[in-house]
């Protein structure tokens, strides 16, 4: 799979997959999308490799997972939060 999605996409994407899966499996099926963020990208892959549990019951239970491996770039501006205005 050679794609690029945005972090909006990521989700979606995930559910083209089958449940339960194990992380190596999605790895390499997602092995090449690259998602890209509010400044810069990463291979969604290499993200999930990066992941510590080891199978997903659904494609919610990926996209919580891959939550806490997001580089910081994925969130937008350094220093910018809802609670800075």
């Amino acid at each position: 799979m050679s794609d690029e999605i945005t972090l909006s996409r990521l989700e979606p994407t995930l559910e083209d997959h089958a449940y339960p899966a194990d992380r190596d499996a999605l790895a390499e099926a997602f092995a090449g999308t690259t998602v890209l963020f509010a400044d810069g990208d990463a291979d969604l892959g290499d993200l999930l490799a990066d992941v510590d549990q080891e199978t997903f019951e659904s494609a919610d239970d990926a996209h919580a997972a891959l939550q806490n491996v997001l580089p910081i770039e994925a969130l937008g501006e350094p220093g910018q939060s809802d609670g800075d205005a």
